[in-house]
């Protein structure tokens, strides 16, 4: 009887045991890469605050990859590339490095964007969605 009293007592403190691994988050995750949808101008927009990322919920796609708690824990990148005639979005990232104080992210941007005169029906604004699993001020370079 107190063998079995121990073999039940070890399994549940063995049960009941804070050791569970947390797989580490990755410093970013690209949300999506649309090759058009996007603005008429190029920029790139850093959303840190509430209200600013809930502005991404209006869309379908992206309001299943973003979880309640990603506000609150994470900042978002808008990478607008602006009117373009080719067929895919050229802005990539080349890296992104967590320093002590900040998050830099470095892009490469060799899309070819048109003036107001070449724009017509075939043209295209492509963007890119960047999630940063950080809430440190971000500087793009």
């Amino acid at each position: 009887m107190k063998k079995y009293l121990a073999i039940i007592a070890i399994v549940l403190l063995y049960s009941c045991s804070s050791t569970k691994s947390t797989a580490d988050k990755p410093l970013y995750e690209v949300l999506t890469v649309n090759n058009d949808g996007g603005a008429n101008i190029k920029f790139y927009e850093i959303l840190t605050e509430e209200k600013e990322i809930k502005m991404l919920l209006g869309d379908e796609t992206l309001a299943k990859l973003i979880k309640p708690k990603d506000i609150q824990q994470s900042s978002f990148l808008v990478l607008n590339a602006g009117p373009t005639k080719e067929s895919l979005n050229r802005i990539k990232i080349e890296k992104i490095v967590d320093t002590p104080t900040q998050i830099e992210v470095y892009l490469k941007d060799t899309q070819k964007n048109l003036d107001e005169t070449q724009i017509d029906d075939t043209t295209k604004y492509p963007y890119t969605i960047v999630k940063v699993n950080s809430k440190k001020t971000i500087v793009i370079k």
